[in-house]
Formats: C-alpha cells, sequence, structure tokens
C-alpha cells in the first residue's frame, strides 16, 4: 500500500495477519510447480532466502495495460502516453479538437465512480454548455476488506510534501462505542488538516464501515467546513459517526 501512510499499511497489515493471512514484502517469485496431489507449491525468494508456499489456487496479479491498440487511435491523430493510455486534458478531450475520452482508458485510478464523474463532466460541457474540468476533484476509494479501509484527500506524507504546515489526530477504533458494541474494534480513524486554516485536507478510516465514515468526511471537505464543525456537530449516539466528534475536538486537546 504504498499510496498510504506507514501507520496505515502497518495497520492492514497487523489485521490481515491476525486473520491469517501471510504477508511477504520485498520477494520476487522464483517458480511454480505441480505437487502431484492437485495442489500448486510456489517458490519464492525473499531478504532471508528462499521459502515455499503451497496451495490450491495461484492468483497472479501483475497490473492492467490499455487495450487502446484495437481503437488505432493513431488513425484519428489520438496521442498515447508512454503506457498506451489515451492522453486527454482537464476537460477530457484528447489531442484532436472535439474527441473526448473517459474512463480507464485515459488512465488514472480504474475506479467506477470516477467513470461516472467523467460523464458527469462530459454531459456538463456537451449538453449543457458548461465548464466543468476534473481539476482539484476530489477522488475517494474504499478498500473492502474487513474492517473497510476508507481514503480521501491528502495523506500526511503528502501535505508534508507539499510544504504545508498540519496538524494530525487519530482516534482508535476501540475508543468509539459503536465499534465496541459491534466487536469490531480493530483498526483507527485519521485526521490532516491545515495548521493555519483548521480545513480538512484528508481522511483515513481503518474500521468497521470505514467507507461510509470517510465518505462523512468528505462531504464536510466538499463543504469546506473546517475540523471544528465536525468536532462541535451533534452525531447521533451511538452510531460510529460519533466517534467523529471525539476525532477531531482531538486537535483541541
Amino acid at each position: 500500500m504504498m499510496i498510504e501512510d506507514d501507520d496505515v499499511s502497518d495497520e492492514v497489515a497487523a489485521i490481515l495477519r491476525e486473520d491469517g493471512i501471510t504477508i511477504l514484502t520485498s520477494s520476487t517469485p522464483v517458480r511454480v510447480e505441480p505437487t502431484g496431489e492437485g495442489r500448486l507449491r510456489l517458490t519464492v525468494r525473499a531478504e532471508d532466502g528462499e521459502r515455499q508456499l503451497e496451495g490450491s489456487h495461484l492468483l497472479s496479479a501483475i497490473g492492467r495495460v490499455p487495450n487502446t491498440e484495437a481503437l488505432t487511435p493513431e488513425a484519428a491523430g489520438i496521442r498515447l502516453d508512454d503506457h498506451g493510455f489515451i492522453e486527454v486534458d482537464e476537460y477530457l478531450e484528447t489531442s484532436v479538437p472535439g474527441v473526448y475520452a473517459m474512463g480507464d482508458i485515459k488512465g488514472g485510478p480504474a475506479f467506477t465512480h470516477l467513470s461516472y464523474d467523467d460523464y458527469r463532466i462530459l454531459h456538463a460541457n456537451l449538453i449543457r454548455h458548461e465548464k466543468a474540468s476534473t481539476r482539484d476533484r476530489m477522488v475517494p476509494y474504499t478498500m473492502f476488506i474487513d474492517p473497510q479501509l476508507g481514503r480521501v484527500g491528502l495523506t500526511e506524507h503528502e501535505a508534508r510534501a507539499q510544504g504545508r504546515a498540519t496538524r494530525v489526530a487519530k482516534l482508535p477504533m476501540n475508543a468509539v462505542i459503536r465499534a465496541i458494541e459491534t466487536g469490531e474494534t480493530r483498526g483507527f480513524m485519521k485526521a490532516v488538516v491545515d495548521a493555519d486554516s483548521g480545513q480538512i485536507l484528508g481522511c483515513a478510516v481503518l474500521g468497521s464501515e470505514g467507507g461510509e465514515i470517510m465518505t462523512m468526511i468528505q462531504v464536510a471537505m466538499l463543504g469546506k467546513l473546517t475540523y471544528t464543525a465536525m468536532a462541535d456537530a451533534i452525531f447521533t449516539h451511538p452510531l460510529l459517526a460519533e466517534g467523529l466528534n471525539t476525532l477531531f475536538a482531538m486537535f483541541d486537546a
């Protein structure tokens, strides 16, 4: 999880290990061979030497590539990037005026909700003659592990890399009453705010219904609410959202 802060990645890994999943990093597959019993043996080379893993199935996830060659874009003069994706500007227009591209074919995060927003932009511009663009749009995502990881906005690392003065608050899920009641207290909520303006810059919510809770913070960000609005809001007891009071109140603790 290279796009997340280390504390988030480490907590996800800890949860997966707790659920019985072995995670090997900095490892290279060497060979795959049948065991003769309808199973497979995978040999990997790690920093501490080779080790063997056995199982019934092997899933290889090596990424995705666009199939733009089937479209012969060069015939229309449409420019591709180095990875074969169609290049577009902030209005989703290609290098050929009047020709647009939307969805995964233009590269970027391959999310269904992002493709739908591409449609919104093109509908606004081509049908209603507006000037909607992709500039500064807020793209959330949820990783549907158990419990979920919801993310929107800047990570702590990204905010500091931009030279922003930031403040960070983190609330363990075992401090959220609803999480205790439902028996899923793993994970935490983490928020990053601008130290000067109090604007919410981003969050990661790793916990029960993390994607839903993240979306509440996203709405606050869309409305340009400061962290104090979230700290002072009245949320129904005992919902998971009630933890947002405590999370954002931590900035004034």
